[in-house]
């Protein structure tokens, strides 16, 4: 078993989506209050969340746990890895309607903070190599999302435009799917979506795969059908609120899984990288002095 610190919360995050409805009440009875429910033995577990002990058994199996003591001891040590992490900000990141404007500001913080630190701990160093590598050879990027994950491969675009890959985002699904059916195996085709089911997207890499291009998918979920169609898979621990939709912790998590990607492409390419990159600094900041 792995011993990271922050493996237990992780898992059961990300395990959300494929949970029994009996697995998903226990996995939000861990989130909704770690400190206190790692102490329940089995049976307290089983009747707080109003289902049987062999359901508990299978949830903790299931996120990769031979014995339940074992569980419990790392969600312990999330938590007092989560308490070291976010020193003077709140417990919860739920935001209330009642909250004041500094209170919303200490939420924001704590659930991005920890959504970039979550992410940092459990992000796949071999698989970030992979799609390092994959990113250096190609003749060409293609980017792709919906919402706020388009943003995000946006981003993606801009820095590897900046030190001279070819990269395109593409606005739109069918732009996305027409492009993707021209790509070759010298193309890369990256695909960003916080669920991993959003269709569209799928169906983008799909397209790609099946041109031959390599994939590569950022997610939150490594059980998704985006994961599933990609050659390399990226995985955020975005944290959820109620404020989902508004997509806070996941593209920040998104956005530093970038960040990550394009350092690691810079990197392998160093001298050229920094010759663009002072290039493409002076050319900019040369015509705003004129402007100005």
């Amino acid at each position: 078993m792995d011993e990271d610190a922050g493996t237990a919360l992780i898992r059961i995050r990300a395990a959300l989506p494929a949970l029994r409805p009996s697995e998903r009440r226990i996995a939000e009875l861990f989130l909704g209050g770690p400190a206190g429910t790692a102490n329940l033995s089995i049976a307290e577990v089983a009747a707080r969340c109003a289902t049987s002990t062999t359901s508990v058994v299978r949830f903790y199996q299931r996120l990769g746990y031979a014995h339940y003591k074992d569980f419990r001891i790392d969600v312990t040590r999330a938590v007092a890895r989560e308490e070291l992490t976010r020193p003077g900000l709140p417990e919860s990141g739920d935001i209330d309607r009642d909250d004041s404007l500094e209170g919303i500001v200490s939420k924001v913080a704590m659930n991005e903070t920890l959504s970039i630190a979550d992410t940092a701990r459990s992000l796949d160093t071999t698989a970030l190599g992979q799609a390092v590598e994959l990113l250096l050879a190609a003749r060409r990027i293609d980017s792709f999302g919906v919402g706020a994950s388009a943003l995000v491969g946006l981003d993606l675009q801009q820095k590897l435009s900046r030190i001279g890959r070819t990269a395109i985002n593409w606005p739109d699904s069918h732009s996305a799917w027409t492009s993707a059916a021209t790509l070759d195996p010298a193309c890369v085709a990256v695909a960003v979506s916080h669920t991993g089911v959003t269709a569209d997207t799928v169906e983008f890499l799909s397209i790609a795969r099946r041109s031959g291009a390599a994939t590569v998918a950022i997610t939150n979920f490594r059980d998704s059908p985006l994961a599933r169609v990609a050659g390399v898979t990226l995985t955020t621990a975005a944290r959820e609120t109620p404020f989902r939709s508004a997509a806070l912790g996941s593209r920040i998590a998104q956005l530093m899984v970038v960040d990550c990607l394009f350092t690691g492409v810079a990197q392998g390419s160093y001298d050229s990288s920094m010759e663009a990159l002072r290039n493409t600094y002076a050319v900019v900041h040369d015509r705003v002095v004129k402007r100005a």
